[in-house]
């Protein structure tokens, strides 16, 4: 089914969801997330290889993309704000929020909240709640300046955030979504996001919880998620990727919708009041 636009409302203005609507047989809809240099279209390839009656809903997060016009702050509680009130406005029943790295991260906040509605969490490559050791002031000061340009962004591509090479025109595209935010959204997520410690929220989330990792994610790996996500979300199962790096969703789209697939298969969705 082809995608709609939907304006949704939120604090300081308003941000353009892109919605497919399902064939109402698919169970719970797919609510996506994208990580710090992403965008809607990251997710491109995974709803390609989604079945068509699966209902999706993505957007670019406040501070990037066709968001870059709205103010701030860009904290994770306002990003977990904003995907509360896409998930209300573009949804009318069950859902599954997914999230990649730090929308990974912010779908834990939401998921803590507890919504309506929300019947499970697929968590891929995402940032844990407990920040691990390696995220030191000169780790995160060094993260920020990961975007400065379109040389700083391939040399991140090549070096730590994939490890697989992408298509041009992916790679293309990664480099624009990377450049395409306002400086003090771009500064949000290495300055202060990663660092935050959410591990008491993270451990109320009381929806399924699966998590995708990278074989050879530099940025989350496999052993950093075992250590520091799922001791604060015990119920969570894990499953790694082989030979995929931290963007999954391009390096590795089939993995990731067959993965959506499988666990839409096993969640029961809740109900909506």
């Amino acid at each position: 089914m082809p995608e709609s636009t939907r304006t949704v409302t939120v604090v300081g203005g308003s941000l353009q969801a892109r919605v497919r609507a399902g064939d109402g047989r698919g169970g719970a809809a797919l609510v996506f997330a994208h990580y710090w240099g992403g965008s809607a279209g990251t997710w491109d390839e995974v709803v390609r290889r989604l079945p068509p009656g699966r209902a999706t809903v993505r957007f670019d997060q406040r501070g990037w993309g066709t968001s870059r016009g709205l103010p701030g702050p860009y904290h994770l509680d306002r990003l977990a704000d904003d995907l509360v009130r896409v998930a209300e406005e573009c949804v009318a029943g069950p859902f599954v929020l997914v999230g990649h790295s730090m929308g990974g991260k912010v779908g834990q906040l939401v998921a803590a909240r507890r919504p309506a509605g929300l019947a499970g969490v697929v968590l891929v490559a995402p940032a844990p709640p407990s920040p691990p050791p390696t995220v030191t002031e000169e780790y995160r000061q060094a993260l920020s300046h990961a975007y400065d340009s379109p040389g700083s962004v391939g040399r991140a591509l090549d070096h730590v955030l994939t490890a697989v090479p992408l298509p041009r025109p992916v790679r293309e595209a990664v480099v624009r979504d990377s450049l395409a935010a306002r400086e003090d959204a771009r500064a949000q997520w290495p300055l202060h996001g990663i660092a935050r410690d959410i591990t008491e929220q993270a451990r109320r989330i009381g929806v399924p919880v699966a998590v995708l990792a990278g074989e050879h994610d530099k940025v989350e790996p496999p052993a950093v998620l075992r250590e520091h996500l799922l001791p604060h979300v015990p119920h969570a199962t894990l499953a790694t990727v082989p030979g995929a790096g931290h963007l999954l969703p391009l390096e590795a789209p089939e993995a990731v919708a067959g993965a959506l697939e499988d666990f839409l298969a096993t969640v029961r969705p809740a109900p909506v009041a």
